[in-house]
């Protein structure tokens, strides 16, 4: 596959290159997007109820259960050649991943220090004193739709998933290093985010306004479009580590 000319120039160049990706890097490794169709016991409930605060404190078993039967589903998908593209020029510049995504695809594929701007699934903590939960997360080998889920051991709390409801506010940690990551890089790559979902539409604007390159990877037309200086319309999984070949068949950075 053929890498634009201005891209590549852009990419072995740069000092600081950080990679921002939304649901269409990890729907390549088969994990479904957060508004596709519900499957099993869950295709008549539309993601957009059952993930918010009121649903949770209205009946915890239900919330836990979805979380459990999506929890499963990441664990038996990998990454893919995006991922793993990612991680590889990581050994050749400094690279930093922002993602949307509450999978641990980037990580599994050896981006061990990732920016994950709506939590992950992975990550669990007491839903009263914010304690992080280090026990067996047990998912049912088939769905069901209520367990219970465990309890604090520090104050006996609810155990919630580590994740940003609708209503609820980004990690402020979280987003303020992401605001400096891109607008300190010399290339920020927006990979498969529609750019509607707020605020983490907004990081390529401040990239942009801060000087940095900033290049859509999208097979489709998105919000971030107009942003970006340069547009290519192909997949993670296809652009990413045809990008990354042609960087190491440059020796890296300058």
């Amino acid at each position: 596959m053929l890498v634009p000319d201005s891209l590549l120039e852009v990419a072995v160049a740069a000092r600081r290159v950080v990679v921002v990706t939304g649901a269409g890097m990890s729907a390549e490794s088969g994990v479904p997007t957060f508004r596709d169709a519900q499957t099993g016991l869950w295709e008549r409930y539309a993601a957009e109820d059952l993930a918010t605060p009121e649903t949770w404190e209205r009946d915890p078993a239900f919330v836990w259960a979805w979380y459990l039967s999506r929890f499963g589903a990441v664990a038996h998908v990998e990454p893919n050649a995006g991922h793993r593209a990612v991680a590889r020029w990581a050994d050749l510049a400094q690279v930093e991943v922002v993602t949307q995504n509450v999978d641990d695809l980037h990580e599994r594929a050896g981006n061990h220090d990732v920016v994950h701007l709506h939590g992950s699934l992975t990550s669990f903590r007491c839903e009263r004193c914010e304690t992080a939960y280090a026990g067996e997360v047990v998912v049912p080998e088939r769905q069901v739709e209520r367990v219970d889920p465990p309890t604090c051991g520090h104050c006996g709390g609810l155990v919630r998933p580590g994740v940003v409801w609708f209503g609820e506010l980004l990690p402020l940690e979280a987003w303020e290093r992401a605001v400096v990551l891109v607008e300190t890089a010399d290339l920020v790559l927006v990979v498969g985010t529609s750019g509607l979902v707020h605020p983490a539409a907004g990081l390529p604007v401040l990239a942009r306004g801060a000087g940095a390159f900033v290049v859509e990877v999208n097979p489709l037309e998105t919000d971030v479009s107009d942003v970006a200086h340069q547009v290519w319309r192909e997949t993670a999984a296809r652009a990413l580590p045809a990008l990354v070949a042609a960087v190491e068949s440059r020796g890296g950075r300058p």
